[in-house]
């Protein structure tokens, strides 16, 4: 199995896990209380870089965030410019948030039966590089790809 498919089917697996665990706590799926989440980091302040990271489409994401504002989860505000929007959450979405730390702290438990602390810290550390490595990879044009 190559890298890509291990770290896929282990993505698949993290996201069941966390879904089951996440089922009748909360009525919200687990695609919008990551939004929240990365909002609430400040990992992605804009639509466009939500839906990069959350690897969906830009629509999607609109009528996302078009649901969670609706709901009182997140607000938009003044982007540096006219044309785009920063994206806040609100007091109300704390709860939410509580629920999924929750659940990934419970993942995190679950996971150190299977692994050691030293061996859960080296996973995350070689984890943290791969992902810094490959980002860079990623910025720089490949190969034949137009530089619009």
């Amino acid at each position: 199995m190559t890298l890509a498919e291990q770290v896929g089917a282990l993505r698949r697996t993290l996201y069941r896990l966390l879904t089951r665990r996440l089922s009748g706590k909360t009525r919200r799926p687990f695609t919008q209380l990551l939004a929240v989440k990365f909002i609430a980091m400040r990992d992605v302040r804009t639509q466009a870089e939500l839906a990069e990271r959350l690897l969906v489409d830009a629509p999607a994401v609109s009528r996302m965030v078009d649901r969670l504002e609706e709901e009182g989860l997140v607000k938009r505000c003044a982007g540096e410019d006219r044309r785009c929007v920063r994206l806040q959450v609100t007091e109300a979405s704390l709860p939410e948030l509580k629920l999924l730390e929750d659940a990934s702290q419970w993942l995190d438990d679950e996971a150190s039966q299977y692994l050691t602390a030293s061996e859960l810290a080296e996973l995350k550390r070689l984890l943290e590089k791969l992902q810094a490595g490959l980002s860079q990879v990623a910025a720089q044009p490949m190969e034949g790809e137009s530089q619009d």
